[in-house]
């Protein structure tokens, strides 16, 4: 099963992907996409390493997020990806225009045939005002793609906004 879990900061998007990991009776490989690389973004991956359960896996990647589902995806796992806005942004940043498009079409391409349980979570950003600035417009626009074509293919699709989900496509919690 495919889930992908949508909100802004602090909307309790985490705690949910981590509560429906925790319940789904599998080994959980939490994959954690954020390059830690300031002072408050170390504080922000603390806070989610205290929450997780000692006997969960890790990986973390920023980058090639298709190869490691890949590896990773066994009937008997279920695999939580937190976050795709932090892998974008990651993919944004780097000297090869070209690698945006080809990580995004490999983990679209991979999805189908990924075994067990995985669950994505994301960012909401285009809920406000068009960002000033090239890069932050191209962001906000390269989110709501890849949360519309990750939607089309996920089983159950989750808005969460003050701690409280809401399903927007899918079996309800």
């Amino acid at each position: 099963m495919l889930q992908l879990i949508l909100g802004g900061a602090r909307s309790g998007k985490s705690r949910l992907a981590e509560k429906l990991a925790s319940e789904s009776g599998l080994g959980v490989i939490y994959i954690a996409t954020s390059q830690p690389l300031d002072g408050e973004m170390n504080q922000r991956v603390e806070l989610h390493r205290q929450r997780r359960p000692d006997n969960w896996g890790l990986i973390e990647e920023p980058v090639e997020l298709a190869r490691v589902l890949k590896q990773s995806a066994r009937s008997d796992s279920c695999l939580l990806v937190d976050c795709l806005t932090l892998w974008l942004t990651n993919l944004l940043m780097l000297d090869d225009p070209q690698r945006l498009a080809q990580e995004r079409q490999a983990l679209l391409d991979c999805l189908a045939e990924l075994p067990g349980e995985i669950i994505f979570v994301s960012n909401e950003t285009g809920l406000g005002v068009v960002p000033l600035g090239e890069l932050t417009r191209r962001y906000v626009d390269e989110a709501g793609w890849l949360h519309q074509a990750l939607a089309d293919r996920c089983q159950r699709v989750v808005f969460t906004v003050a701690g409280l989900p809401m399903t927007l496509k899918g079996s309800a919690l």
